[in-house]
């Protein structure tokens, strides 16, 4: 690259000359490139310990004139290749010109203009718009690229210097973290250390302590164990490398998530040596803290934080602590964590003021809501620019919201009258159901608990009235010493009142302030009314499962015995699996939506339900259960900190997996009664995951003895589903449920009542020291053994299901997929325009979730194939995937992938035969490289007439795609008059007879694919020249090429002239045929009909679009010659297949001889030409015998003469050692030697 020019007064120190000339010196780096001895090895090391490997390239070019003893860098280069480019550049641009100057300040002044000059015409064109990244920190990155071979769009996140432990020695080098991978570099006295790992491939990532590595990071993989200690700042280094392992964990999880998530905010004001990336990355951080902190949006972008006081009206105390402010909410948290907690949505705001500093109060600031309340900050450190901020947004804000003041409509929620309720929720009667069976039924405006339960009188309930009374009484009170709604203070208080319970009356009102869904409710008015609108009459796999699991939500409750509650459910769930398709619907949603139901009407269950599935729980609810599998692992890792004893035992009898999952998935809905279940949902709308653990922790303890004795795992679920079954709420006013979880009794009394509030303060009393921050930290680490586990799983299932006749070893097979599977998420991360990164489906079957486009397939072919063609190669990597990518999507999935390497790998010499013989057929052969599309269509055209309709077969790959859409297109419409009721019942996929007639498709396709060699059609006189070529290029780096050469001249020269012998050998039964024909059907002379023929095809095959558009064309050669195919008496007019018998027809059916190129006879030096016969101008000059043709067994006879042709093609080759030099990767090479250094650069 060039340099801004820059003095050096040393010039020799450290560096080697190797050309000069009157203006400019080239140098070497001592220490880089062959030989350099100990000097070399000692500048190498201090190269990379003191960091001038990240600004000083191996090679450099500096500007000299004769007198003057100063010189000036002005190029610098990492391999010769790039520094020899810009010496030539010097030489043959400016040379001649310096010598026409006299002074030598005049020759510098130049030099120096011309150096900016390119540099800033460099950056012009280089330079991506925004980019702040400082120079030191490009350079690094550029050192990055250079040094592990990275692509242009990997991009350096940051580095560190660090000691990477190999054995017990640590190395000190440089660590260097990239959106998708953790390099690491080192050059100690001689010895090179050089690693790359893909954040997709770690396993485990911890930061620890001990007596062999102080303070280290530890990187696992499923190969190897990485040690990394000596950090400047090791926390930084840890929290950057757990957020990029966290986004290639999403990656693996859900591609579009991941996809949408690449391109974050960036920061306003750039930070020294601190890359964009790091700076988004620590944004993003930084926002989903702020949102997970007070439940907000998910799209809330958080402004900017200060340190501040705020005044509390209900203690009269300033409460130090930091607020927040962000696009839509100003947030307040004190600094001790149970002490207060403010949220203030703009939306709300009425004034912001700037009070009267004093000594007392400096610097007030004071904020007043349309619910009269008035919020008072102090101690701010930048006031005006605050005020500044929030009016900002404020301008922003809509002026008119609907849905009114957080506190107006908390107040509806408790009034039972159906006029109270606002507008938005009025309007959702109006939609009707989404299936057509349900129109016209009532819509829920208020909860359904209201509705069934009526509005008895708290008296007639006795003693469990007057409870409730009091709750609702001293939540009043709260209200009115903390204020009601959104912008309530949130207080130990408050969570005290909490765990007493929620009155019924006030629950589903708290439920939207303590979740966020209030929030998300007020911001998207009518958007639940849209949603139901558009999901309505909308068939998915989805809608199928929730119109399965409707009846099962609650069977028990009244409200769920009736069409009104049942459409409800319908409504919300479906509603939700529209707006999030990636998850949909998975069981247990029913169970808790049909709760959120009770307490709210259909709108606020339905953003109970967002805020639930999309940020109190994540990825709860996906097709894997990610999320539950998580905090199963966290559950476990609590148990064996809190209860050792009983975690051993656990393990054992594997209670923890099969317990977890039901309790977590549902919130304990499905285990406990409704009454008490539904308290636990209270605490966890207020308190998040961390309550849900602390009661399971408690369940385990309380039973902790009998679990001890239990001596298997249906014990161990009989004693903890009887303790769940007697758990109660005695201050419950709602009539009693019938719990439908199996009461289990084994004969002994049943166990004793647990009241809930009891067993939740234990589980507060035991088990509070659980933080929010230690539950998120160990949320990362078990993400990392559960996604990988899961891969290994997806790993072991493909592996399955792949046919035992592939040849490979489970092994081999296993390493196969890693290698396909890395290769495709290259195409995420470095290609997202690319078809295989676009149309990954997660919820695809595990066989065909991975896909790879023809450029990666040919990478692949390239280093794995056993068949190197040199220059060749590429080609017949595209004739492969076109041979193996059946559906024409321009994708193979693995299966199709080993089908193809296993074809060239496994078998005996005629399996590898065959293989190499389709290669040279249509589909794999394509129009641009042989116009033999007809061949292919006439023989499929003629055996289709006896067979059954084609099927997804072997033989399939020789049919054009054109010819089977034609096909399939003139069965649909015989099938559509007949048959409507049919297209049905297949749409449903439940039809018996569909079912009966997929399995009779299933049984002939197994049958067909028992393919011999005499169905392999026959091979034109080009595509015998293509399969020439190809193995001309196949020996050319063999140790036998001589032999190889000489067997394969023998072989095809003895093939043409068999060649040649058919043509004349067909002509004679033409002859009979004409006899006895009539005279009208006698053929026109030899030269005319190759004029139609051409016409015929000169379109189709000249042209792209009039080929893809040549249906009609195919059509009709294939009725001709079907007659042939059955009759043989020659009654195609026109057509040149008459000339064949019926017995060879039969034999035969293949052979075809009606190629549009003009006869000729074949060159033996055409076969080394590579232009020979491409193209469509070569073709039209007459090198080519339309007529000739050979088969298949005739092939292998020949082959079969050569002893060394036959070696060759039964060699075993190891693919295990090909797959290892590929996993190695392109990236990981060595930059010891110049020659290695410009090979991969160039």
């Amino acid at each position: 690259m060039w340099l801004a020019p820059e003095e050096v007064l040393v010039a020799n120190a450290l560096w080697v000359t190797e050309r000069a000339n009157p203006f400019f010196v080239l140098q070497r780096r001592r220490g880089h490139g062959q030989g350099g001895g100990l000097t070399g090895l000692l500048v190498g090391t201090l190269d990379v310990v003191l960091d001038s490997s990240a600004r000083v390239a191996p090679y450099r070019i500096l500007h000299q004139t004769q007198d003057s003893q100063i010189y000036w860098t002005v190029a610098s280069g990492s391999s010769r290749k790039e520094i020899t480019k810009h010496w030539e550049w010097l030489e043959n641009n400016l040379l001649q010109t310096l010598s026409v100057f006299d002074s030598e300040e005049d020759i510098t002044t130049f030099v120096k203009g011309k150096i900016h000059g390119i540099i800033a015409e460099e950056n012009k064109n280089l330079q991506p718009l925004g980019d702040e990244d400082p120079g030191k920190f490009k350079e690094a990155e550029l050192k990055m690229r250079k040094q592990f071979g990275m692509p242009e769009g990997e991009k350096l996140v940051n580095y560190y210097s660090c000691s990477y432990w190999k054995g017990r020695v640590p190395r000190q080098g440089w660590l260097y973290l990239t959106v998708n991978h953790l390099c690491f570099y080192s050059f100690l006295l001689g010895k090179e250390v050089s690693l790359v790992v893909q954040w997709v491939d770690v396993t485990r990532l911890e930061k620890n302590a001990t007596l062999l590595f102080p303070e280290s990071i530890h990187v696992d993989t499923r190969d190897q164990e990485l040690f990394f200690s000596m950090f400047l700042n090791i926390g930084e280094t840890f929290k950057l490398m757990e957020q990029l392992a966290n986004l290639a964990m999403r990656q693996l999880l859900d591609s579009e998530r991941f996809l949408e998530d690449r391109a974050p905010p960036r920061s306003a004001q750039p930070l020294r040596n601190i890359s964009a990336l790091k700076r988004d990355l620590d944004a993003r951080a930084k926002n989903e803290s702020y949102r997970a902190t007070f439940r907000l949006p998910g799209d809330e972008r958080l402004d900017g934080h200060t340190t501040c006081t705020l005044w509390t009206p209900f203690s009269k105390l300033h409460i130090p602590g930091q607020m927040f402010i962000s696009t839509n909410y100003i947030c307040f948290a004190s600094k001790e964590e149970d002490a207060c907690h403010l949220i203030i949505p703009l939306r709300e705001v009425t004034i912001v003021e700037k009070a009267d500093s004093c000594s007392v109060l400096p610097s007030p600031l004071s904020i007043s809501t349309k619910s009269k309340m008035t919020f008072l900050f102090a101690n701010l450190k930048d006031r005006d620019f605050l005020v500044q901020r929030i009016s900002d947004f404020l301008q922003k804000t809509p002026s008119k919201q609907v849905g009114g003041s957080g506190s107006g409509r908390n107040s509806s929620i408790g009034d039972p009258a159906p006029e109270a309720l606002p507008a938005p929720q009025e309007a959702l009667g109006q939609p009707a159901s989404p299936t057509s069976h349900q129109q016209g039924a009532p819509t829920a405006s208020q909860g359904l608990l209201k509705l069934f339960q009526g509005n008895m009188p708290m008296e007639d309930l006795g003693a469990k009235g007057a409870k409730e009374k009091m709750k609702e009484e001293l939540w009043h009170i709260h209200f009115f010493e903390y204020g009601r709604g959104v912008c309530m203070y949130r207080t130990a208080r408050t969570r005290a009142l909490v765990l007493k319970g929620i009155p019924e009356s006030l629950r589903g009102e708290l439920w939207l302030l303590f979740s966020g869904a209030w929030n998300e409710m007020v911001s998207h008015p009518g958007y639940y009314a849209e949603l139901v609108e558009k999901s309505m009459g909308k068939y998915s796999l989805a809608t199928e499962e929730i119109e399965r699991d409707l009846h099962r939500s609650m069977p028990e409750h009244p409200a769920f015995q009736n069409e009104l509650g049942i459409a409800a459910l319908r409504r919300v769930l479906t509603a939700y699996a529209f707006r999030n398709p990636t998850i949909g619907y998975c069981q247990a949603m029913n169970i808790v939506t049909s709760v959120l139901l009770l307490y709210g009407s259909e709108e606020e269950a339905f953003w109970l339900l967002v805020a639930l599935c999309e940020r109190m729980l994540p990825d709860y609810y996906n097709n894997r259960v990610v999320g539950a599998l998580v905090d199963q692992g966290i559950f476990e890792e609590l148990t064996r900190d809190f209860l050792p004893q009983l975690s051993e035992k656990m393990q054992d009898l594997g209670v923890i997996a099969s317990i977890s999952l039901s309790w977590f998935l549902t919130l304990f809905l499905s285990v406990m009664p409704f009454e008490s279940a539904v308290v636990i949902v209270d605490c966890f709308f207020y308190e998040g995951i961390k309550v849900v653990l602390q009661v399971a922790l408690a369940i385990l303890d309380a039973n902790m003895e009998q679990l001890l004795s239990c001596s298997d795992e249906g014990e161990a679920m009989t004693v903890l589903g009887r303790y769940l079954d007697n758990v109660v709420n005695k201050q419950s006013v709602s009539p009693p449920i019938p719990h439908l979880h199996a009461l289990l009794t084994s004969g002994d009394d049943p166990p004793a009542e647990v009241d809930i509030f009891d067993l939740l303060k234990m589980s507060y009393e035991k088990f509070s020291s659980l933080r929010a921050y230690d539950i998120e930290q160990m949320r990362f680490k078990q993400r990392l053994k559960v996604i990988q586990s899961l891969e290994d799983t997806a790993k072991r299932s493909v592996v399955r299901a792949i046919p035992g006749d592939i040849g490979f070893s489970i092994e081999e097979l296993e390493d196969l997929y890693m290698v396909f599977k890395a290769k495709h998420l290259t195409s995420q991360y470095w290609g997202s325009g690319r078809p295989s990164a676009v149309r990954r489906d997660p919820s695809l079957p595990y066989l065909e979730q991975y896909r790879i486009d023809a450029s990666q397939f040919q990478e692949l072919f390239t280093r794995l194939a056993p068949w190197a063609c040199g220059a060749h190669t590429p080609v017949l990597a595209g004739r492969m995937f076109r041979l193996l990518d059946r559906n024409k999507d321009s994708l193979i999935t693995f299966k199709e992938f080993v089908t193809g390497m296993s074809g060239m790998y496994h078998g005996d010499l005629t399996d590898k035969l065959k293989v190499l013989y389709k290669l040279h057929l249509p589909p794999a052969l394509s129009s641009e490289e042989a116009e033999s599309a007809l061949e292919a269509t006439h023989y499929f055209t003629e055996d289709s007439s006896s067979e059954a309709s084609p099927l997804a077969s072997d033989l399939d790959l020789f049919l054009p795609w054109e010819a089977q859409e034609a096909l399939r297109q003139e069965e649909r419409e015989g099938a559509a008059n007949e048959n409507i009721q049919e297209k049905r019942g297949e749409e449903k996929g439940n039809s018996p007879p569909e079912c009966r007639h997929y399995l009779q498709m299933w049984a002939k396709e197994k049958e067909v694919q028992k393919e011999t060699i005499k169905d392999l059609p026959k091979m034109n006189q080009e595509q015998f020249i293509e399969l020439c070529k190809t193995l001309y290029n196949m020996f050319s780096e063999d140790p036998k090429e001589q032999d190889l050469y000489h067997a394969i001249a023998t072989v095809a020269s003895l093939l043409l002239r068999i060649g040649e012998v058919g043509k004349r050998f067909l002509g004679q039964p033409g002859r009979k045929l004409r006899d006895t024909a009539p005279g009208e059907d006698e053929p026109p002379a030899p030269g005319p009909p190759q004029d139609p023929a051409r016409e015929i095809q000169s379109p189709a095959m000249g042209d792209p679009q009039a080929r893809a558009g040549g249906d009609t064309q195919l059509g009709n050669v294939p009725q001709e010659s079907q007659v042939v195919g059955q009759g043989g008496s020659g009654e195609g007019q026109g057509s040149p297949s008459q000339r064949l018998s019926d017995d060879e027809t039969k034999d035969d059916m293949s052979m075809s001889s009606y190629s549009v190129v003009s006869t000729g006879s074949l060159q033996c030096e055409d076969l080394a030409d590579d232009t020979v016969l491409v193209g469509g101008e070569a073709r039209s000059g007459g090198t080519v015998d339309a007529d000739w043709s050979i088969s298949f067994e005739q092939i292998l006879a020949s082959i079969l003469t050569e002893s060394v042709l036959v070696n060759f093609f039964e060699e075993r080759v190891d693919i295990g050692l090909k797959i290892k030099d590929q996993r190695k990767v392109e990236r990981q090479f060595s930059t010891s030697s110049d020659y290695e250094q410009s090979g991969v650069s160039g």
